[in-house]
């Protein structure tokens, strides 16, 4: 049996509750998938693989080293997806320079304020998609303020335009962006499929009970090898795809 990075969190009462309700059956991969980058930004990651208590200093929503542990897993499934021209899909965050549509992001963490674009202490614009893993010229970028990746933005129309009935989610954080953008997509009745090594989370206890969860009502969660497994499996050039020009400037360039 796989091991997934829940287990030691569960008791043997959580196991036996899944073993007997039926949660967590396999429901399987979609025949067009779209690969969903979640917010692997320098917000969430940092310029560079950091110690989390030393990163969150600078930038208050970093997942410190983990963000870095998942990158070489998100640059395989995306190398994969390229080569066989499924849609790549990323979401970043866009906010006013003046920070007025913060809105409900400040109610909960005492260092809301600071959520600028731009820190006091580096050049970088905090969503800009961390360069390692970034968009190429046939990828799609979506801009969105909330932690779903379809509240208010484009997403439903672009698979509608694509033709995709299912997900391959991942990115950042797996209990918060994640977890709603998944739970968004259930509701519209697609499959979905997380790569597990490729979410990522600043709290790994909720990293791990959410993947869990999801795992036991709303998505299967599998290695990330066995995504490329079934990429390969995907015929070629299925998808028409955007081409010829690079993603759109974030809306803070234009």
């Amino acid at each position: 049996m796989t091991e997934h990075v829940w287990d030691k969190f569960l008791t043997e009462r959580d196991k036996a509750v899944f073993g007997t309700s039926g949660y967590g059956a396999r429901q399987g991969f979609g025949k067009r998938p779209a690969l969903v980058i979640i917010d692997v930004n320098y917000a969430f990651c940092d310029e560079r693989p950091m110690p989390i208590l030393e990163s969150i200093k600078r930038w208050r929503n970093s997942c410190g080293e983990d963000a870095w542990v998942a990158m070489p897993y998100l640059k395989s499934l995306i190398d994969k997806a390229h080569e066989k021209g499924i849609p790549v899909i990323y979401t970043t965050g866009v906010r006013r320079e003046d920070n007025w549509d913060n809105g409900s992001w400040g109610w909960k963490n005492s260092r809301g304020e600071e959520d600028r674009s731009k820190r006091p202490h580096t050049n970088i614009d905090g969503n800009q998609i961390v360069a390692e893993i970034a968009p190429g010229p046939q990828d799609i970028v979506i801009y969105k303020q909330k932690p779903s990746a379809f509240f208010g933005t484009n997403m439903t129309s672009y698979l509608t335009l694509l033709g995709c009935d299912s997900l391959i989610v991942t990115g950042t954080t797996t209990s918060g962006c994640v977890r709603a953008s998944v739970l968004d997509a259930f509701s519209l009745n697609y499959r979905i499929t997380l790569a597990e090594e490729g979410c990522f989370d600043r709290s790994q206890s909720s990293h791990a009970i959410n993947l869990c969860d999801m795992n036991a009502k709303y998505a299967d969660v599998v290695k990330t090898s066995e995504v490329l497994e079934f990429f390969d499996t995907l015929p070629s050039g299925q998808y028409e795809l955007p081409k010829g020009c690079a993603p759109a400037p974030h809306p803070s360039k234009r």
